[in-house]
């Protein structure tokens, strides 16, 4: 049986950090899907298809991961996809809580899908794309923390 895990996010717009879990995921999981949640209620800096696209183009050449969009349930998808684990990564405690209590609704749905946690690298432990679309949206220099190609699209976006 192989090991499938859903690494699950709004990837708007995907960091360093997200590309450093995917990796490191791939040395505990046969495949790794990348699944944008299709949440209409969030207000997007990008399209489903922009977000698509730049994690295409961010993790071109590695191996075994793929990348899909979903809505509803992450626990019926996981099943529908025949993924047994989530893939979550952690920066810092403030995301403990938060997490802690997804993975036990999650367990409570759906006792056959564990949630993973990763650390994330210490050189992305304070990023998050919420924070990166704040600095850039003032200016900020972004790019040692995403791709060179999202950075080229946050720059079009806010005009710079």
């Amino acid at each position: 049986m192989q090991r499938i895990a859903i690494y699950p996010g709004s990837f708007d717009p995907v960091t360093n950090g997200h590309i450093d879990i995917a990796k490191r995921g791939l040395k505990l999981f046969d495949r790794i899907i990348i699944a944008i949640l299709l949440n209409p209620g969030k207000n997007a800096l990008f399209t489903v298809e922009e977000r698509l696209e730049m994690l295409n183009e961010s993790m071109s050449g590695i191996d075994h991961i793929e990348f899909d969009t979903f809505d509803g349930l992450l626990v019926d998808y996981a099943q529908k996809r025949n993924a047994n684990a989530v893939l979550r990564g952690m920066r810092a405690v403030s995301d403990f809580e938060y997490e802690f209590q997804l993975a036990l609704m999650n367990r409570k749905l759906n006792r056959e899908v564990e949630t993973v946690f990763l650390m994330t690298g210490l050189r992305w432990i304070f990023t998050s794309s919420s924070i990166i679309k704040e600095a850039a949206r003032f200016g900020g220099d972004v790019s040692d923390m995403v791709p060179p190609g999202v950075n080229h699209r946050i720059k079009t976006k806010f005009g710079f």
